[in-house]
C-alpha cells in the first residue's frame, strides 16, 4: 500500500484588481482544488477535509482577500495555527502599480471594495496599508503591472505546477538597468563592474548567448570568481528558502542594456542552479530591446 501524497496548501491574496481570479484559474488548471473568497477561519476546515480525503484532494488553494471581514487578523491567526502543526501554506501575493489598478477598475466599471465614498485610489491606498505586513511575509510576490495573462500563467506554472518534491523553483532574469529593475526580483546581481562588450566593435552586434561575448565576459578579472561566489550564495539562500517553506526564487541579473554581460552571467548562474537540482527558467527581459 502506498501512502497518500502530503497535503499542499496555497493562499492566493493581494490587491484587488491585481489578478487573483486569473491566478485561481491557473491553479485550477494545474489540478489544484480552488476555493474563492473563503473566510480565513474556514481554512482549518478545508485542511481537515483534504486530510480525510486520503489523497483524493491533496492540493488546495484558497483565495482570501478584503472582501472578507476581519481579514488580516483572521488570516494571520490561521497561518500561525497551520505553521504550529507543521503545515506551511504557500502565500501568493499579487500586486500592480496604482495607475494600472485604476485603469482595470475603470475598464470593468466596478468600485474598489475599500473606497467607500472616496475614489478608487483611496481604496487602493487603504488596501496597500492593510496588506503591507502580509506582503512582506509572502512566499511569492508577483507584480502584474506589465504581465499579460500568458506571462502570469507561466510564472504561476513555474511556482506551483511542479510536484511538491521539487526543492526549489527559480527564475533567472537578465535585464538592463536603463530599463528599470524587475519589480518581482527577490535578489539582484549587478554585472556593471565588468567591462562592457558594447564598446568592443566586433562584439557589439552579438549577445551574451553568443560564445565570443560569453568568453569575453567570463575572461575578465573577477568574473569567474563572481559567478562562483554568487552561486555559493544562492545555495545558501536556497536552502534557507526551503527551510522557511518558500519554493520560488526570482534572481535578477543586470547590466546597462541587458544584452551582453547580464545575459552571459545569467546563463552561467542558471546552469549552476540547475546543477544543484533547482528547477530553473531563464528569461532575458531586455534582449533585443535596443
Amino acid at each position: 500500500m502506498t501512502s497518500a501524497a502530503p497535503l499542499e496548501l496555497a493562499i492566493i491574496t493581494g490587491l484587488s484588481g491585481a489578478g487573483r481570479s486569473t491566478a485561481a484559474k491557473c491553479l485550477e488548471d494545474l489540478g489544484w482544488f480552488v476555493v474563492d473568497n473563503l473566510p480565513p477561519a474556514l481554512l482549518a476546515t478545508m485542511t481537515e477535509l483534504g486530510l480525510r480525503s486520503q489523497g483524493a484532494v491533496n492540493r488546495i488553494a484558497v483565495v482570501v482577500d478584503v472582501r472578507g471581514r476581519a481579514f488580516f487578523s483572521d488570516l494571520r491567526a490561521t497561518l500561525d495555527a497551520h505553521s504550529a502543526r507543521g503545515m506551511h501554506p504557500r502565500v501568493l501575493f499579487l500586486e500592480a502599480a496604482d495607475e494600472t489598478l485604476v485603469r482595470r477598475f475603470d475598464h470593468v466599471r466596478r468600485p474598489h471594495p475599500l473606497q467607500g465614498d472616496g475614489r478608487v485610489v483611496d481604496g487602493i491606498s487603504r488596501e496597500r496599508t492593510l496588506l503591507a505586513q502580509l506582503r512582506g511575509e509572502s512566499d511569492l510576490v508577483l507584480d502584474t503591472t506589465d504581465l499579460n495573462v500568458h506571462e502570469l500563467r507561466a510564472k504561476i506554472d513555474a511556482a506551483f505546477g511542479q510536484p511538491s518534491g521539487t526543492r526549489l523553483a527559480a527564475t533567472v532574469v537578465s535585464f538592463g538597468y536603463k530599463y528599470g529593475l524587475p519589480l518581482d526580483a527577490d535578489l539582484v546581481a549587478d554585472c556593471r563592474f565588468l567591462p562592457n562588450p558594447h564598446w568592443v566593435a566586433e562584439l557589439r552586434p552579438y549577445t551574451g548567448r553568443d560564445p565570443q561575448v560569453r568568453d569575453y565576459v567570463l575572461e575578465q578579472p573577477g568574473a569567474e570568481e563572481f559567478v562562483e561566489q554568487y552561486a555559493a550564495l544562492l545555495r545558501l539562500v536556497g536552502e534557507g528558502y526551503v527551510r522557511e517553506g518558500k519554493r520560488y526564487l526570482t534572481l535578477a541579473v543586470g547590466c546597462t542594456g541587458g544584452k551582453h554581460r547580464s545575459v552571459a552571467v545569467a546563463e552561467q548562474l542558471a546552469g549552476r542552479l540547475a546543477g544543484d537540482g533547482v528547477g530553473v527558467r531563464v528569461v532575458h527581459r531586455d534582449l533585443g530591446r535596443e
